[in-house]
């Protein structure tokens, strides 16, 4: 098999394919209340196109997939691809990002559809302050999305928490909790400035160390792992079904064993989350390109890949290029 390593000698395995720049939510560190102009239905990939580029980077080596947006269960059919993502001979590991609020209705047709693990965004559980960050009044939506994950099975379940000084970083303890007595991963992420849409200034940054802190009266942490590809650091308490992980891509890079490039809906490779730009492959995809041509993208945003992510570099808002 021809693997794809980049020229720091990464292998890359790990393919982030965002289906839309719709959602159905507003975070204020996301969009702006009014939300943004969306792409229109031919300037996104179809189905079809995402399940051959996924074909091609299944032949070098690329075998973990997860499926993001925007928020991807907006977009019709998402479960189908889903299916179709989960039938193709050397897939390892299959997961899909979302913000909960149509999981209930989605949960058991993504287990039966060969979906595994599911990520969930949520960044409070008090009422009046989810409707201050997401700009909508979901909360009860998006726990009930969790309680129906947990019941048909998908597993593991991580919980993504953003975490945001003076916003919701009173709640860390409770989030914790909740891997106590229930199967859940809680993964405290740092606010990172992707795109021109967040309202948050730098003073609403708190590294995962400071994170970490908050959680030593707890109880003991312990060092465990969890199945995934993603780059959190995951801790266990005494005698809990769940861990909690943190992730710091600005204060604990982890640029050297990055294993990712991703396929926006708009059909770009990008090799990174801070790019600036990408390779298109959606046109000479539709010019009938071939399995050599597409490989050529692929290397040629592979060999792009920088040694560490530019933080001056805001990029595309990632409700374009996927979390």
């Amino acid at each position: 098999m021809e693997y794809l390593v980049d020229k720091y000698n990464r292998r890359i395995d790990y393919l982030r394919i965002s289906i839309t720049d719709r959602c159905n939510l507003r975070c204020i560190y996301c969009m702006p209340p009014g939300g943004v102009e969306c792409l229109s239905r031919d300037a996104i990939l179809r189905y079809e196109e995402i399940e051959r580029i996924a074909s091609f980077a299944l032949q070098w080596g690329i075998n973990k997939f997860r499926v993001t947006g925007g928020e991807p269960l907006v977009r019709k059919g998402a479960v189908n691809l889903v299916e179709m993502l989960a039938r193709m001979d050397g897939l390892e590991d299959l997961a899909l990002t979302t913000n909960g609020i149509l999981l209930a209705k989605y949960a058991r047709d993504l287990r039966n559809a060969g979906l595994a693990r599911i990520n969930i965004s949520l960044d409070t559980l008090k009422d009046g302050r989810f409707n201050q960050i997401a700009r909508e009044v979901s909360l009860i939506d998006v726990l009930g999305g969790i309680d129906a994950a947990e019941k048909v099975g998908l597993d593991p379940i991580k919980i993504n928490v953003v975490v945001m000084k003076g916003i919701n970083s009173d709640e860390i303890g409770d989030f914790a909790r909740m891997s106590l007595d229930r199967p859940l991963h809680i993964r405290f992420i740092e606010l990172m400035a992707i795109g021109s849409r967040t309202i948050l200034g730098k003073d609403r940054f708190m590294p995962v160390s400071q994170i970490r802190e908050r959680l030593l009266g707890l109880s003991n942490l312990l060092p465990t792992k969890v199945r995934g590809a993603g780059p959190a650091k995951y801790y266990r308490f005494e005698g809990a079904k769940g861990t909690v992980g943190f992730i710091g891509p600005i204060s604990e890079p982890f640029c050297k064993s990055c294993n990712r490039i991703r396929l926006s809906a708009d059909g770009k490779l990008r090799p990174c989350l801070f790019a600036d730009s990408g390779v298109d492959i959606m046109a000479p995809l539709r010019s009938g390109a071939g399995h050599k041509e597409i490989r050529r993208l692929f290397e040629e945003v592979i060999v792009s890949r920088p040694e560490e992510h530019d933080l001056s570099i805001q990029g595309q808002g990632m409700f374009r290029i996927g979390g």
